[in-house]
């Protein structure tokens, strides 16, 4: 493939046409059409629909422009590094990272990643939902137990569980005693939890006296002594420990697992792997004892 011509084709994408491209970059406005147009004879594809007045991408042309784009940014980047003299990363960073997360841990690992890497521009974006990386432009996202995706690739960088607590002042139920809950959304059909205690597996009778849209804010309500809660270690770690709160037992099949997810189409950036380095000195060992620890430090 002919690397100057592709390169002209993500100038003219980007610049939304070849007078635009032109006059931006100073070139000849003919030789960046003839460069694209060899292109795509060379690829036996059109790339640009050419209107009278406006220029489109293909379906071909969009596809190809969302990855050379970020490829050609890499070898700018990289060519630039090794003309300094240096092998630091640089250059723009997206990371999209679910909300409970970025609440209690993102802040210090975004700060302490900036402290290290001053050349990186980093940008945290908060979401729950599953972003398009390639569409979107995220060079990396974390994620909850994510589905399979065969566009990406990953590693764990830390594992959490949901533990069912209780304020201190609240007793354990006894018998076949109602206990009140604070759950996150909305209720649900359950009226009794599955937990696992030192004496066994017990079931838990529950009534839902509170509905709340953040585990923050469950957790808030728990420590007031509104109700029980199924809470993630990380997040409570210090109650249970201070004794603010008492932990009742392990919720049956509530493993979590963060994941750092990534392009498998692409090469894995400088600024990619300094990132996932980041995560595992914060996490070594990628222990929930590890995170709440994090959290609370």
């Amino acid at each position: 493939m002919d690397l100057l011509g592709l390169a002209d084709f993500v100038l003219v994408a980007r610049h939304g046409g070849f007078g635009k491209a032109a006059r931006a970059t100073g070139r000849p406005k003919a030789t960046l059409s003839r460069r694209v147009a060899d292109l795509e004879a060379g690829l036996g594809m059109r790339l640009l629909e050419r209107g009278a007045r406006t220029l489109k991408l293909t379906e071909e042309g969009r596809a190809l422009h969302q990855r050379a784009g970020a490829l050609l940014t890499e070898l700018d980047e990289t060519a630039s590094t090794i003309a300094a003299g240096g092998n630091r990363p640089q250059g723009k960073l997206r990371i999209s990272a679910p909300l409970l997360f970025s609440q209690t841990a993102m802040g210090k690992l975004a700060a302490s990643f900036a402290l290290k890497f001053p050349q990186v521009r980093l940008e945290v974006t908060t979401e729950d939902r599953a972003v398009d990386m390639v569409e979107e432009g995220y060079d990396l996202v974390i994620r909850v137990n994510p589905d399979p995706d065969n566009s990406l690739v990953g590693r764990v960088f830390v594992r959490d569980r949901l533990v069912a607590v209780a304020s201190a002042g609240m007793g354990y139920p006894k018998d076949d005693a109602v206990v009140p809950v604070v759950v996150r959304g909305s209720p649900g059909s359950k009226n009794a939890w599955a937990i696992t205690t030192d004496a066994g597996a017990v079931s838990v009778k529950v009534e839902t006296v509170l509905s709340l849209s953040s585990l923050l804010n469950v957790r808030d309500a728990v420590r007031m002594g509104v109700g029980a809660a199924r809470l993630p270690i990380s997040l409570v770690g210090g109650d249970i420990t201070s004794g603010r709160m008492v932990k009742w037992g392990e919720v049956a099949g509530s493993e979590i697992s963060l994941w750092a997810l990534y392009p498998s189409r692409r090469l894995l950036s400088a600024r990619v792997s300094a990132f996932l380095d980041h995560l595992k000195e914060a996490f070594p060992n990628g222990k929930p004892d590890e995170l709440a620890a994090y959290v609370d430090g």
